[in-house]
């Protein structure tokens, strides 16, 4: 803008170009999609897991081991508890285990 406050023939407004968004301006920068493929990433990662995990590690013995800790979990629970765990598998906040009752 010129020194007395008025646009020159080839300034732009700068007070309407303030109130406009970036993408009408003469001078914004055009945007560009970026793309990136994390596939080899990801696989690097799993390959990091796997070993850490070591080659004794059981994934059947580990889910086994993991239903078995849910089992505790949820027994001997109370009625008031037994209750409350039965709403939320209603609520659908719990996944429905065994006969649909937690164990006793």
């Amino acid at each position: 803008m010129s020194p007395h406050d008025r646009a020159l023939p080839d300034e732009p407004d700068e007070s309407g170009a303030a109130g406009r968004p970036t993408a009408d301006r003469p001078d914004a920068h055009p945007s560009a999609e970026l793309t990136i493929d994390l596939t080899a990433h990801e696989m690097l990662r799993r390959a990091h897991v796997l070993d850490a995990l070591g080659p004794e590690w059981d994934p059947v013995t580990a889910l086994r081991d993991e239903e078995a800790a849910y089992a505790l979990l949820y027994s001997g629970l109370d009625a008031e508890q037994q209750r409350m765990y039965e709403e939320l598998v209603a609520a659908g906040v719990l996944p429905r285990r065994g006969g649909g009752h937690a164990a006793a």
